[in-house]
């Protein structure tokens, strides 16, 4: 939860950044940021979606913002629920009690202001798990599996409206599409599927779902396609970290937004996690399609 503490530290420049962020974010100048807007987010809110999900490792701005959507329509509706629930983030009084955080740095974390809500909502699902096992945190959010079905297509439409520079190529969509649905399968040294993985195991089973082949081996992937500038990656590329004597000892699929999907370690799981800010990231390979 550090990331959760620094961001709770932070607060009053959020709000005085928020205009500014606001703009960044219509322009695609902030790092990590969609490029562009999918029109029925208010600017106001696509920008606490994205500095939210930047407290919690693992989370995507377009799940939060999906939640919001689902949830409340982000703010239109805002209860009481037949449930009790309230705010634009639609909780439960007594799940607030324990998640509900000052977001804008009014002194106070109100249930329904935008802010508090939605900065409390990231706050409740990377206490959930969300970076290890997204339909589970989504779970706990709302007990329905329907409910975790409608977010996680909102989510998606969402990243793809948004994505309106260097959108996938049909081949980076298969690869993304297939790392997807093994998110919360378990990690496996050795191991490429169907019911675990390790790292390259799972970018090479990924590839091979898109029609195309790749060498199994982390070191022999990186030297495989083409190194990419930093900052330049695009969706499907794979983004290498740890770089040992024989080249890097992992690697991720990169998805857009500074995040990636990939299959950590041992005891852990696939599963979504930024990549740019990491120490010991090297480099990003796109891989040749014909």
């Amino acid at each position: 939860m550090r990331g959760v503490m620094a961001a709770v530290a932070g607060m009053v420049l959020v709000v005085v950044l928020l205009t500014g962020v606001t703009s960044a974010l219509l322009d695609g100048s902030l790092p990590g940021a969609p490029t562009g807007r999918p029109r029925d987010i208010p600017p106001r809110y696509l920008a606490l979606y994205v500095k939210a999900a930047e407290t919690c490792p693992g989370l995507d701005w377009a799940l939060l913002a999906a939640i919001g959507k689902v949830e409340s329509g982000h703010g239109s509706k805002t209860g009481p629920s037949s449930a009790g629930a309230l705010g634009p983030m639609q909780f439960m009084p007594a799940t607030w009690k324990t998640y509900g955080i000052d977001g804008d740095g009014d002194g106070r974390a109100d249930i329904t202001n935008p802010a508090d809500a939605v900065f409390s909502a990231a706050r409740y699902l990377c206490a959930s798990g969300v970076g290890h096992d997204v339909r589970q945190a989504l779970f706990a959010y709302n007990h329905s599996w329907e409910y975790v079905d409608q977010v996680l297509a909102v989510a998606e439409r969402y990243r793809r409206a948004s994505v309106v520079v260097l959108p996938p190529t049909a081949v980076a969509a298969s690869v993304i599409a297939y790392a997807r649905a093994q998110l919360g399968k378990p990690y496996r040294w050795g191991a490429d599927g169907p019911d675990a993985f390790d790292c390259s195991g799972l970018t090479m089973r990924a590839y091979q779902a898109a029609g195309l082949t790749i060498p199994r081996v982390t070191y022999d992937q990186w030297r495989h396609g083409v190194h990419v500038p930093a900052g330049q990656e695009q969706p499907g590329d794979l983004a290498f970290f740890r770089m040992e004597p024989k080249g890097p000892g992992h690697v991720g699929i990169v998805i857009g937004g500074g995040q990636m999907i990939h299959a950590p370690q041992t005891g852990d799981v696939v599963r979504i996690a930024s990549y740019g800010q990491r120490t010991d990231f090297v480099g990003s390979v796109r891989i040749p399609t014909v």
